[in-house]
């Protein structure tokens, strides 16, 4: 990765400053990405790289321009996780898909031509382990996130053979701020397995060393995404009890 032109969006903390901040110890220059230019510095000015703030959607010309023409790595890392099922209203829907599925597409765009041309690139998607699986309590965070993940899968299968690589990285819970605002579904889902943004960061890593897709910082998802292949209605059936688990949560005692 030295001197790797690498950018990376929502990294104003959690998993995306942990990737920033590994890319940058490894010698790469890296570009800090993320909606709140306050923290994008923040992050940029601790381990001298360069703070883009602004839309992930939008930010592959100005950070090309700030890495002085070149990306090698794109890490498209920004996320929303809004709760709800259908009755979520259309803005929510909306913003996941844009944030999640769109953002990605649109940077895609933007890099996948030049990439062709010089044969070589790496592009780097946080999933999550709800892309391959489900995620209790939000329905636009589920349906979305097994997009992002779709749209990774073909990003490899197409491209492969060209030079380009891809990485999906689909950990549990991890300790951000995004976990924390999942309530008491995140406490009982997520917190009792949940890992430090570093510890996906280094996932990743060990990933790029052995040039795997698919990147799980928790081993186990293997597993339960197996099971989800091969034994769907067993499958469903457990996650389903987690479900009724959650609604005993918080409806309390007697509900």
């Amino acid at each position: 990765m030295r001197d790797a032109g690498v950018v990376v969006t929502g990294a104003g903390g959690g998993i995306g400053a942990a990737l920033a901040r590994g890319f940058a110890a490894r010698g790469a220059r890296v570009v800090i990405n993320d909606l709140d230019p306050d923290k994008a510095k923040a992050v940029a000015d601790e381990i001298g790289a360069i703070a883009v703030p602004g839309d992930a959607s939008g930010v592959v010309p100005a950070a090309r321009d700030a890495l002085g023409g070149s990306i090698d790595v794109f890490c498209a890392n920004a996320g929303v996780a809004p709760t709800g099922g259908p009755e979520a209203v259309d803005e929510l829907w909306a913003a996941a898909w844009d944030v999640n599925v769109m953002a990605h597409v649109r940077a895609a765009r933007e890099l996948v031509p030049d990439w062709l041309e010089r044969g070589s690139g790496r592009f780097v998607s946080t999933v999550s382990a709800a892309g391959l699986l489900t995620m209790v309590g939000s329905a636009p965070y589920s349906v979305s996130k097994h997009a992002a993940y779709a749209f990774a899968e073909w990003l490899a299968a197409t491209y492969r053979h060209r030079g380009i690589r891809v990485h999906a990285i689909c950990p549990q819970g991890v300790r951000t701020d995004m976990l924390a605002g999942t309530g008491s579904t995140g406490e009982l889902v997520l917190a009792p397995t949940a890992i430090e943004p570093d510890e996906v960061a280094d996932a990743l890593f060990h990933g790029i060393a052995d040039e795997r897709f698919l990147i799980l910082p928790h081993p186990e998802v293997a597993g339960y995404y197996a099971a989800r292949a091969t034994a769907p209605d067993r499958w469903l059936e457990s996650i389903n009890h987690l479900q009724q688990k959650v609604e005993r949560l918080s409806h309390g005692p007697g509900r």
